[in-house]
């Protein structure tokens, strides 16, 4: 177990970030502290500095817009720009305290860029962008969208929301999609990531979200983490579960790259990418036979544990170790770990959902967790983590779903569709509409026509990114609604600007569930406008008549129509510092660990399923002898759009990379640096090699972040979750091979150099993130 070092892997980006804030702060002072004090003071100095002028700048407690963890702090701005982000008072920032991770603290940039979209963007005569103004571009877009829906019905439209938006906001796609659209077909990025977890959870617990709250991260005595770099993609998160393990407590890291949690675990066991499911219902197999498993919850708070037992009886130690390369004594000594603590927290992300099976893998979490009993106590639990700010409100909670109303109420029931159709005035269809992923297969076949895309940049993020982009080109209508000019929004008829989270007021949903206030800091730049007064006036446009006048009054009416929000309210968030769904009143507190008393099941319990495991729908071949895996880069952020205008960001990660085995690029005549190409089915893509033993031997490892490299390019679109419809980025089946120097894109070739010398540091581990 290694030593913490809470600078590795970022103190070259602290420096040029602690000269930045010193320069926002007061330019006088920039020489002389940059050049006295540590990276470790930068808070402080940025305080000191800037408490000389507070009376000039307005300052906001608000919540982060990265990840989801949820963190709050208080931002300075002189209205024109972000100056500082510093701690706000404790009661403030349940899930944090005073700390942020760097993104939280320094990215901010893209809020004043150059390229930021202040006037709406239609398309002229010859094709081209032009700015227009809002009365033009909103009829125009009320005329796309009308004219379709007219044509061709509203089941050939559909609408993917954002998770970036806030909870009011994304209350109102769904609204807007089924009252005025007359479509179920919404989505949002949870498709991508985390709908496989909802699926499982809901079907065993009842909640399709964590059953922690994140402060059982810190009191766990043994924590299992999987498919998860925590440090890179959940940095606040990572340093409660290190400071506990420092306390004691046992740390379980399952995963197919060494990611810096390892150095910390207890047990690393690397497994196979693409087989979870297998050594879990190892594990599962080896309690229930050694008679380890909480036969008293077992007994009275779940049903179908003989159906489990049969099912994991296949999963012998041989069996498994053939499958993922898990040892029986990785097994054995993880199992009796689990079974010996008294509180232990599951903990995944993407690397255990992203997957054409990935339903499945959570299920067989779901039932580990429930046959020890780690479930409804202190210290106990599931704990999906959430990639985006508000994937798990926004996402999820508020219905963008194409089977959902908001709090997963399902459009199918009678009784819920009719309470919704009396609300919103309007007949609302019972069938469900199209999943993400299965919109651009159905606009493949001319059943979907238009598009309104919010806050999403599927030109880069869909699986298979060449067939997305073939069929954003060839819609009949595309509205983009965003802060740039995307690649996404180079496909659409009307580019509509959009607020970030600093230039509104509303709600977001952390990952553990807590509802929390984010502020305004700052006025909209230019003419952009928050995404929930652009639908208001787009609805109206098209005949109806919202008559909102706050983000507090779209609260006033989810709290209403949704019964797990009950009890919230912009006032009553404001007054508890947030509130943890289920909140079913205006008289309760909210809930800050579920499944404490029953599970949200028709009976009460757990419904434990047995489950075998699929092969990924790609496996290696001859012709295609790797398996790829990506995922994320703590200096980036998805797909870019806000962290490529960060100078400081770009400056440490200026591009992809692959990371390839030292055996593997050996045997290739491969070097740290050298440009690669990777190849799969679909497509293919040129980064730099970097070289090292945190993959296997079978296995290469990309990020998502650059549209130079694109490599979603190379990831399949057609073999989905049969459940979630969840796409499998998580494995694809790959040649590698040198490539010319070249075949790197410019943009690639000018960061090569800064590239390079990250790639051969020392805290290269802390720059990349694999499973998240």
């Amino acid at each position: 177990m290694s030593s913490d070092n809470d600078l590795n892997g970022v103190a070259g980006y602290m420096q040029h970030a602690k000269e930045q804030a010193l320069s926002n702060v007061e330019n006088i002072a920039e020489d002389i502290a940059a050049d006295t004090f540590p990276e470790g003071k930068l808070f402080e100095i940025a305080q000191a500095i800037g408490d000389k002028r507070l009376e000039e700048l307005n300052v906001a407690d608000t919540t982060c817009g990265y990840c989801a963890v949820g963190c709050r702090f208080d931002l300075y701005s002189d209205g024109e720009e972000i100056l500082a982000a510093r701690p706000t008072e404790d009661e403030d920032a349940p899930i944090n305290g005073i700390s942020t991770c760097v993104k939280g603290k320094f990215g901010y940039d893209f809020i004043n860029s150059d390229d930021r979209l202040t006037a709406p963007l239609v398309r002229d005569e010859s094709g081209q962008f032009r700015e227009a103004t809002w009365d033009e571009a909103l009829s125009r877009v009320a005329d796309g969208l009308g004219e379709i829906r007219d044509t061709h019905g509203g089941e050939a439209l559909s609408v993917i929301a954002s998770s970036k938006a806030t909870n009011e906001e994304n209350y109102l796609m769904g609204k807007f999609a089924r009252q005025v659209l007359q479509t179920n077909s919404i989505d949002n990025c949870n498709r991508l990531c985390h709908s496989s977890t909802v699926a499982a959870l809901g079907q065993t617990y009842g909640y399709g979200a964590a059953s922690i709250s994140t402060d059982d991260l810190e009191i766990a005595d043994c924590i299992l983490l999987t498919g998860s770099n925590t440090t890179e993609a959940h940095p606040v998160l990572a340093t409660q579960i290190k400071q506990n393990v420092r306390d004691g407590a046992d740390l379980l890291v399952f995963d197919p790259r060494e990611i810096q949690m390892a150095e910390y675990a207890s047990q690393y066991t690397q497994v196979k990418p693409g087989y979870d499911a297998v050594w879990i219902n190892g594990i599962t197999r080896y309690i229930i036979e050694h008679d380890l498993y909480d036969e008293t919850f077992v007994a009275e708070q779940t049903t179908g544990f003989e159906e489990v037992k049969d099912s994991v009886e296949e999963f012998t130690p041989d069996r498994v170790e053939k499958i993922t390369g898990v040892s029986h004594d990785e097994i054995a000594s993880a199992a009796e770990m689990i079974a010996d603590a008294d509180g232990c927290v599951f903990g995944w992300t993407l690397g255990l959902t992203e997957h054409s099976h990935g339903t499945e893998n959570v299920i067989a979490m779901a039932n580990l967790a429930a046959i020890t009993g780690n479930l409804g106590k202190p210290g106990a639990g599931v704990s999906p983590f959430r990639g985006q700010n508000n994937v798990q409100g926004g996402g999820g909670d508020m219905g963008p779903l194409p089977d959902n109303f908001p709090g997963y109420q399902d459009i199918a029931d009678d009784d819920v569709r009719a309470k919704f159709e009396d609300a919103w005035d309007c007949e609302i269809d019972p069938e469900y509409g199209y999943y993400t992923t299965q919109m651009f297969l159905e606009a493949a076949e001319d059943n979907i026509r238009g598009m309104y895309i919010i806050g999403e940049n599927s030109a880069l993020s869909e699986p298979g990114v060449n067939h997305a982009e073939d069929v954003l080109e060839n819609l009949d209508f595309l509205v983009v609604q965003d802060l740039f000019v995307t690649e996404t929004a180079k496909y659409a008829d009307v580019v509509l600007p959009a607020s970030s989270f600093v230039e509104k007021t509303g709600t977001f949903t952390n990952t553990d569930r807590t509802v929390q206030m984010v502020n305004k800091v700052m006025e909209p730049k230019g003419d952009s406008r928050p995404d929930w007064i652009i639908l208001q006036e787009l609805a109206n446009r098209m005949g109806r008549s919202w008559d909102y006048d706050s983000t507090a009054e779209v609260m006033d009416e989810i709290n209403s129509l949704t019964p797990i929000y009950g009890g919230v309210s912009h006032e009553r968030v404001k007054e508890n510092g947030g509130l943890q769904w289920p909140c079913w009143d205006m008289d309760h507190p909210g809930t800050v660990r579920l499944y404490e008393d029953e599970f949200n099941t028709d009976n009460g319990k757990v419904n434990l399923k047995g489950v075998g495991y699929s092969e990924p729908a790609e496996t290696p071949t001859e012709e295609y002898p790797l398996t790829l895996t990506t995922g994320r880069v703590l200096y980036q952020y998805h797909t870019g759009t806000m962290t490529h205008r960060e100078e400081g960001i770009m400056q440490y990660n200026p591009s992809d990379f692959v990371e390839i085995n030292p055996a593997t690029a050996a045997g290739m005549g491969i070097s740290g640096g050298d440009p690669v190409r990777i190849e799969s089915r679909r497509g293919e893509t040129v980064v730099p090699a970097q070289i090292t033993d945190r993959v296997g031997p079978e296995n290469v490892f990309v990020p998502i972040h650059f549209t130079e490299s694109a490599i979603n390019r190379l990831t399949d679109e057609e073999h989905l979750d049969p459940t979630a419809a969840t796409p499998e980025y998580k494995v694809s089946a790959v040649r590698v091979e040198p490539a010319d120097a070249d075949a790197l894109d410019a943009d690639v070739d000018t960061g090569q150099e800064a590239m390079s010398q990250s790639l051969s540091s020392d805290d290269r581990t802390s720059m990349s993130t694999g499973d998240d």
